[in-house]
């Protein structure tokens, strides 16, 4: 079966279209975005809750950083610490520590670079797929009851505003670290 990568927020700016069916931006409304800061609250607490693990017996199965790892490595091949971590934007230590047990259980192997040799890449192992794919079925059943009463344009435009919305979110993020990387100006 072949895979179906769940989409993943990267660093990289958003391509989607505006929708017809939106309005051009305006100057926001105060009341809307704490209606909004308040959705996303809420949201991050029923997702912690939930872990959004899916149903059955892969439910709450992999914790968030494994499957984050897993599925870029579906997404993107095998390839080394530092730049799996940059397209996750985290650090690399931060990647090290969690690709470890990864490693250990068999879902990530360690390999060589075919260029260079004393380099290290990470891949998705055979097992570390097919326990990814169980995963992500039973997450898409998760999304199925969550979203039952919704119509297929409903799901198409919610996944397309969450996803516009964690790019933003990146590179709001990104802009930020670069900035406090440079220090305070005319010091």
């Amino acid at each position: 079966m072949p895979s179906t990568p769940a989409p993943t927020p990267s660093s990289e700016p958003s391509s989607a279209p505006d929708s017809p069916d939106l309005p051009a931006a305006a100057e926001p409304d105060p009341v809307l975005l704490d209606t909004l800061q308040h959705e996303v609250a809420v949201f991050a607490r029923r997702a912690e809750q939930t872990r959004l693990g899916g149903v059955g017996q892969a439910r709450n199965s992999m914790d968030r950083a494994a499957y984050l790892l897993l599925n870029r490595l579906d997404q993107e091949g095998p390839m080394g610490v530092k730049a799996l971590a940059a397209g996750m934007g985290i650090d690399s230590s931060t990647v090290t520590r969690q690709v470890a047990p990864l490693v250990d259980t068999g879902l990530v192997k360690r390999t060589s670079h075919p260029e260079d040799g004393r380099a290290v890449v990470l891949a998705l192992s055979p097992r570390g797929l097919a326990r990814l794919e169980d995963v992500r079925s039973s997450r898409r059943a998760l999304m199925t009851q969550v979203t039952e009463g919704w119509t297929p344009q409903e799901r198409e435009v919610f996944t397309s505003l969450l996803t516009r919305f964690n790019l933003s979110l990146s590179d709001w993020m990104a802009s930020t670290a670069a900035a406090d990387a440079q220090g305070p100006q005319g010091s």
